[in-house]
């Protein structure tokens, strides 16, 4: 079944204010998931709502928070999320950094006490359909991540997007440090598919191909994902650990921001977010241009080559006028959800 993007808006909203959470956070936040279904990225738009309903029945989500500022310098800020939903404070906390770069060439604000804030390459985006190079990182709630020499999940997923303005649509390179992230993992348990093996691993070093049964595992830390690059280092693994302990360096210990395994009634989920105006930095330089140079030299003749973030344009494109795809499992997730809520399934 495919759903009209207003129709999945609104019954964002319908439920995060039947929680709790006020308007303009509830728009943001639907704006943020929905733009996220539309690019393809299935595993972080409206697939999300059964985990903060979970978060939300335990009371790790503070619905109506605030997001306020800690500290502020001309080039560097730290906000605080009041341990509500990511996406308000991060919106908040780009659009701070793109303000900053406007004047210094450079503008950097961290996060602390969030929760789980979408895909990070809405974010990075954000800066680059600004006329920025922008960069977003974040920490995960959740240890689910083994470092190189263990099975052990000691990590997050640990996700980095950088983004880059061009003529068109902007060039979004947005990963997580592991070899998938874990609520990929989700999206083919709703759909029935089986998990290539290497992405998950038991806790006595044997693969795991059923996505339920990796999934539930994953959820009580008796499984864990790979670092990018897979297990072991001659496929290169411990690159992804490190990217993902670069990525953990950012998001928290420049923010006060959490870990995984730091336990507490709230999550503190830290996220990063960096912004470079060109235009302040490089006068005269003319970046756009020359990205778009840098794209055409990796057109090969004859090949079908796609840069970081085409493939997502052609997805929105597409779901915009067709409508974004769910599973039938996920269309009985989120009715439950919305019966849990009282509120009404406005899907269409």
């Amino acid at each position: 079944m495919r759903f009209t993007a207003a129709s999945v808006h609104r019954q964002i909203v319908a439920v995060l204010e039947a929680w709790g959470m006020p308007a303009e956070p509830a728009r943001i936040t639907a704006d943020v998931m929905v733009d996220t279904d539309l690019a393809g990225i299935d595993s972080h738009g409206v697939s999300m709502l059964m985990m903060y309903d979970s978060l939300h029945a335990q009371g790790r989500l503070r619905l109506a928070a605030q997001p306020t500022v800690v500290t502020d310098a001309p080039g560097f800020s730290v906000m605080d999320g009041g341990h509500g939903l990511g996406h308000p404070v991060a919106v908040a906390a780009m659009d701070q950094a793109i303000a900053k770069a406007r004047v210094c060439g450079v503008g950097a604000v961290s996060v602390r006490n969030s929760q789980h804030f979408g895909a990070a390459g809405h974010y990075a985006r954000r800066a680059a359909l600004a006329g920025l190079v922008g960069i977003a990182t974040s920490t995960t709630r959740h240890p689910a991540v083994s470092p190189t020499g263990s099975v052990a999940a000691a990590l997050g997923t640990n996700p980095f997007a950088f983004a880059a303005p061009r003529a068109g649509n902007p060039f979004v390179l947005d990963m997580a440090t592991s070899v998938v992230a874990m609520n990929k993992v989700k999206v083919y348990s709703f759909e029935g598919k089986p998990l290539p093996d290497g992405w998950v691993t038991d806790a006595g070093g044997a693969p795991v191909t059923d996505a339920a049964r990796a999934y539930a595992l994953l959820e009580e830390s008796k499984a864990s994902l790979s670092p990018l690059g897979g297990v072991g280092t001659e496929s290169g693994g411990h690159k992804g650990f490190g990217l993902s302990m670069m990525v953990q360096i950012l998001s928290a210990a420049l923010s006060g921001g959490g870990s995984p395994w730091s336990g507490g009634d709230h999550d503190n989920v830290g996220h990063f977010f960096l912004a470079i105006d060109p235009a302040v930095a490089c006068p005269g330089v003319p970046t756009t241009d020359l990205v778009e140079e840098f794209i055409a030299a990796v057109r090969i003749p004859g090949d079908t080559v796609l840069v970081a973030g085409e493939v997502e344009d052609r997805c929105r494109a597409e779901r915009s006028r067709d409508g974004i795809p769910m599973p039938d499992p996920l269309v009985e997730k989120i009715t439950e959800v919305c019966v849990r809520a009282g509120v009404e399934l406005v899907l269409a």
